[in-house]
C-alpha cells in the first residue's frame, strides 16, 4: 500500500466516531444485562437513542463508502486475507444495521417506546406480539455477541497491520498523519 494513500477525512471521522459509539454501546449493553440496580433505566435511556444514532451513521457511512472507496489493500496480502478483510468489513456494516433494527423491532413487539429525546419517539415498526418480542430479544443478544467478536477481530487485524506488517493499512485510517522520516 502506498504510504500516502489514506481514506478521506470524512471516512476517518465516521470510522473513529462509530468505533467509540459501538464500543460504548457494547459496554452499555453488558451493563444493562448484568444489573438489576436503578442504573438499568439510565442505561436504557442511553442505549435506545445511541442505537438509532449508530443506525443513521452507518447508513451515512455506507453512502460515503460507495462514493469514496478508499485505498486498495496491500499487494502482499494473500487472496484469503483480502477476502477476510472485505468480509469482516461488510459483516461489521451488516451488524451495525441489523442490531438497531432488531432492537427497534423488539421494542415495538413489546410496545415499548423508542425514546430519542424527551417527547420524540420513533414509531413502532412491528405489531405487538410477545412471542416475536422473545425471539427478537434472543436475536438481539446473539447479534451483539457477533458484533463484539467481529469488533475484536477487526481491532486485532488493525494491530497486526500497525505493529507487524507496517504496511500502511492502519495509517490509511488513522486520525493522525505519520511524521516524515518515521517507518
Amino acid at each position: 500500500m502506498n504510504s500516502a494513500a489514506r481514506f478521506s477525512a470524512l471516512t476517518r471521522l465516521l470510522h473513529w466516531l462509530m468505533a467509540v459509539l459501538v464500543l460504548a454501546m457494547l459496554f452499555i449493553g453488558v451493563g444493562m444485562v448484568s444489573t438489576v440496580s436503578p442504573r438499568y433505566h439510565g442505561l436504557i435511556a442511553i442505549h435506545r437513542p445511541l442505537g438509532i444514532a449508530i443506525l443513521v451513521l452507518v447508513i451515512i457511512r455506507l453512502i460515503n463508502r460507495v462514493r469514496n472507496p478508499g485505498p486498495a489493500l496491500p499487494a502482499h496480502l494473500s487472496r484469503l486475507e483480502r477476502l477476510a478483510a472485505k468480509a469482516s468489513q461488510w459483516l461489521l456494516y451488516a451488524l451495525m444495521i441489523l442490531l438497531p433494527l432488531v432492537g427497534w423491532g423488539m421494542l415495538s413487539a413489546q410496545r415499548y417506546p423508542v425514546v430519542l429525546l424527551g417527547a420524540v419517539h420513533l414509531p413502532p415498526i412491528l405489531p405487538h406480539d410477545a412471542a416475536l418480542y422473545a425471539l427478537l430479544r434472543q436475536t438481539h443478544t446473539l447479534l451483539a455477541y457477533a458484533l463484539f467478536a467481529t469488533f475484536i477481530a477487526h481491532f486485532g487485524a488493525a494491530l497486526v497491520h500497525a505493529l507487524i506488517y507496517r504496511d500502511g493499512v492502519f495509517a490509511s485510517m488513522s486520525p493522525w498523519r505519520r511524521r516524515a522520516g518515521r517507518p
